[in-house]
């Protein structure tokens, strides 16, 4: 037959990828009951009918009386133990201070998963906020500070566990396949949410309200045990994968790959010409003078590269965000085109290719250098040395904006001009 051989896709339900999706699914089942948990039982917690209720009681009755009725007894036992003085206010700090610790750590555990890896930093999270949930009806017991606490540091481990998700996605979902399997993921957190409401009541009603804190803390320490066991953070060093998948999810993303490459070369090639424009209609209508649109374009095409850089691996649990920027580095720096790199033609048009090529020259040994300290950086440590890359490249490009910007001309130097000469 002439044509190609179809690409061998590998297995669907039974595969190791949709495994890790029913994992992730039980992840986030088990976030979402431990985050709405607290918002079941306080309304026992706080139950200040029943205390009341309890108080008139005690008074108005004999000791003995209690004591012959049991059933009585048991309500007033653990009614008593479970009824706390939160005003309204106080409970509305109490169930904000989760988001507070979510938002903590947003930014930071992209850049923390880049170090540990996704696996780890998933794996951590949730463990902590499945400890945590086993732990606050003591901490309720110690009074509402402590409270407020280990919500906030449980609302940071999650945090730390919503974010790692996309990380690993990034090397284990080929591209044909990302929608399912991150929505298979991410339907936990609605199927947990729903879990919680419709047995939660129940639960603290027949149980008593620390036995929610108990079964879902409990559910997300078993998860942790799958997590850690199962879950690798790339399909390569799996050890139980099969051949077929991993060559269907390595040869997916390199295919993927090479459409990626070429949308920073786009990129660049669109912000040379927008700039270009730009620039000379700035130049037209006489908005700016000229040094001062060169050294607008050369502190774009340094600053915002710059910025792309240094915030690389803070979101590097994000997909999405990391291939932005990555598009965005490259094409926002050829906005120095418009900047000091033609800027020759400004100060000395005569000697414009005399200079271009002295300039060319210096790029070429900054070329050799580059290359040179990223091999010996990232040899000390893979992550941590391109982290450092980035940063470095980043204050360089802030050493040449503000020398630019110090020392830049754009007017025609008197050494460049050319000079009649008079014949006697």
């Amino acid at each position: 037959m002439d044509g190609k051989p179809a690409t061998r896709k590998g297995p669907d339900f039974c595969s190791l990828r949709y495994g890790l999706a029913l994992i992730m699914h039980f992840s986030n089942f088990t976030m979402i009951t431990q985050r709405v948990s607290l918002s079941i039982a306080i309304i026992a917690m706080v139950n200040t009918t029943q205390q009341h209720a309890l108080t008139n009681a005690s008074t108005e009755r004999p000791v003995a009386d209690a004591l012959n009725n049991s059933s009585i007894s048991i309500k007033e036992f653990d009614t008593k133990a479970s009824v706390y003085q939160w005003s309204p206010e106080t409970q509305g700090i109490i169930f904000s201070s989760i988001n507070y610790g979510i938002i903590l750590t947003l930014i930071p555990s992209g850049y923390l998963a880049g170090i540990f890896g996704a696996k780890k930093m998933l794996g951590a999270g949730l463990l902590i906020s499945s400890l945590l949930t086993l732990f606050t009806p003591l901490a309720a017991d110690f009074g509402v500070i402590l409270v407020i606490v280990v919500r906030t540091v449980q609302g940071m481990a999650q945090g730390m566990a919503w974010t790692g998700q996309f990380t690993i996605w990034a090397k284990w979902a080929p591209p044909l396949e990302r929608s399912k399997l991150t929505t298979i993921a991410g339907s936990g957190s609605a199927f947990g949410s729903f879990i919680i409401l419709c047995v939660g009541g129940l639960i603290s009603q027949a149980l008593g309200w620390p036995f929610i804190f108990y079964i879902f803390g409990s559910t997300g320490c078993v998860c942790c045990l799958l997590w850690f066991t199962v879950i690798y953070d790339d399909p390569t060093h799996h050890p139980c994968i099969s051949v077929r998948e991993k060559e269907h999810i390595v040869s997916s993303l390199v295919q993927q790959s090479g459409v990626l490459s070429s949308l920073p070369f786009i990129a660049a090639a669109s912000c040379t010409i927008l700039g270009g424009q730009l620039a000379d209609f700035l130049l037209s209508r006489n908005l700016l003078r000229l040094i001062t649109v060169r050294k607008l374009f050369s502190s774009l095409g340094l600053l915002l590269p710059s910025i792309c850089a240094v915030a690389l691996p803070f979101v590097a649990s994000s997909y999405v965000i990391t291939i932005i920027l990555l598009i965005l580095i490259p094409g926002t720096s050829n906005l120095c085109d418009s900047g000091f790199i033609i800027n020759t033609l400004d100060i000395a048009p005569r000697y414009a290719s005399f200079l271009m090529g002295i300039s060319r020259g210096f790029g070429l040994i900054a070329g050799i250098i580059s290359s040179t300290a990223t091999g010996f950086l990232i040899s000390q440590d893979f992550e941590s040395g391109w982290r450092n890359v980035f940063f470095l490249s980043a204050a360089v490009n802030m050493f040449g904006l503000v020398f630019y910007v110090t020392f830049g001309q754009a007017e025609l130097q008197d050494w460049a001009k050319e000079r009649t000469l008079t014949r006697l």
